[in-house]
């Protein structure tokens, strides 16, 4: 079959999928959800699964991994209600407020006794109805369903997922946890719909840890909108630690109001297929954007890290680093994007993105981007890929160490620059662990969550 003749056979699948789950994938939930379900079906119809005829995915055939005859969890009724993560975050002096998905879904035994006043975390489902206000204000505006055709096929498919608000003035002292487990006993197709909304002047930060429990296949569709107010300032850390046979699109689409401040901190450190989506928009005078992520990559692993930075409003900066160390006949690629619209003058904006191979394997494609309709800017962006420094290594290994423990050390220097960036100084610690232990060959698949290290083995769920 040819691919052309592929891509048609699974978007028919895919909406026919659809159209038959239709019905309970509406049942109860918020007018505006229900509305796009429909103008996201007619741009799927025209795109279907991305593959690398699509400019966007050129590095990424996501065709032969999201399979229509995966199963798919639609209601509360398609799950078990006995799932009990009974984990518990032993970081030292890591103290946050954690909440769980499983395969997509807000785990029901969630419990948050001392959240600040005016804070909600809950399922998506649930908020849709308790907070229609909310809902319409926000639900679709910032991920746009003819934006991306995974965005499309998630919102067709929205049901839930986890949603975080923070009113007005709300200074939260302890980072919200985020950890999504993937459990099952077949394969599995996820589509997880979040909603993370953060109004004017307050601050925060949220992990969300990604990782995977049973072994079987998953194919993940993950959209996540965040809404930052003015003169708010939020974190966000994406640690991405899952086995060889997960693919994953994680789509994170940001909205930045005057005088806001964020930064995300995306850390691919064990996967199979990602494709992360980081959209950010500079809705606001004197907004600050601070992006950085790091992705390890070996064996036949394949990272596709794809930024849209976009600057609408004058007076504001934004920082760009990717950093990428890929082995074996793994594969990666680097698409960043900064658009300057022409009223954004005054606009200050760095790219840069380096990736170090260490065999004559490993491939990596690299393409910065910069578009600027505004003549009162200062903007820059570079791209590196190359191997080892022969000489770095002779130069430590004169100095008494072995060859691996030369590599080793150099592999961490290289990415010191994007760790140093974490701002809860436990989590930037046990990352430092991980990141050695990986480069160590201790890491070799996904048994724990990123953040903790602890093994879900009393999960009990499906």
């Amino acid at each position: 079959m040819s691919i052309a003749s592929q891509m048609v056979n699974t978007t028919e699948q895919f909406i026919k999928l659809f159209e038959k789950n239709q019905s309970a994938l509406s049942n109860g939930m918020h007018p505006k959800v229900n509305q796009l379900r429909d103008v996201a079906l007619n741009h799927f119809k025209q795109t279907g699964i991305p593959n690398t005829k699509v400019e966007n995915y050129k590095y990424t055939n996501l065709q032969p991994f999201f399979r229509p005859e995966y199963k798919q969890i639609i209601t509360k009724e398609d799950i078990s209600d006995n799932s009990n993560p009974n984990f518990k975050c032993e970081v030292p002096q890591l103290d946050t407020y954690q909440l769980f998905t499983i395969n997509g879904r807000f785990f029901q035994g969630n419990t948050f006794p001392k959240l600040p006043d005016g804070v909600i975390i809950c399922s998506f489902e649930d908020f849709t109805t308790k907070y229609p206000e909310h809902t319409e204000k926000y639900y679709g505006e910032t991920a746009q369903v003819n934006s991306d055709a995974m965005v499309a096929l998630n919102t067709m498919n929205a049901r839930d997922g986890f949603v975080i608000y923070i009113p007005k003035g709300c200074i939260i002292d302890n980072p919200i946890q985020v950890v999504n487990l993937m459990i099952d006993n077949t394969d599995l197709f996820v589509n997880q719909r979040n909603l993370i909304i953060a109004e004017n002047d307050c601050q925060a930060k949220v992990m969300i840890c990604d990782h995977t429990v049973s072994t079987q296949r998953f194919a993940i569709n993950a959209v996540t909108e965040v809404f930052i107010g003015e003169r708010a300032v939020f974190d966000i850390y994406g640690l991405q630690s899952q086995h060889n046979m997960t693919t994953q699109v994680a789509g994170t689409y940001i909205t930045q109001k005057t005088g806001s401040n964020v930064m995300v901190n995306n850390l691919t450190l064990h996967s199979g297929i990602v494709r992360n989506n980081i959209y950010v928009t500079l809705d606001g005078e004197h907004c600050e954007t601070h992006l950085y992520g790091l992705y390890l990559n070996d064996k036949n692993q394949h990272v596709d890290n794809f930024t849209f930075i976009d600057h609408v409003k004058p007076n504001c900066f934004s920082s760009e680093l990717f950093k990428g160390v890929l082995d074996d006949y793994s594969s990666g690629s680097f698409t960043g994007k900064i658009m300057v619209r022409p009223n954004a003058q005054k606009t200050n904006a760095f790219q840069s993105n380096r990736n170090l191979l260490l065999t004559p394997d490993a491939k990596f494609n690299t393409k910065p981007q910069l578009e600027i309709y505004a003549d009162d800017v200062k903007c820059s962006h570079g791209a590196t890929v190359g191997q080892m420094d022969e000489n770095a290594l002779f130069y430590l290994r004169s100095r008494g160490l072995s060859k691996e423990e030369a590599r080793i050390l150099l592999m961490y220097a290289f990415t010191y620059e994007v760790i140093e960036k974490i701002k809860v100084e436990p989590l930037k610690e046990q990352i430092r662990g991980l990141v050695e232990k990986r480069f160590r060959g201790e890491l070799d698949k996904c048994e724990s969550c990123v953040v903790c290290g602890q093994l879900g083995h009393q999960i009990s769920c499906l």
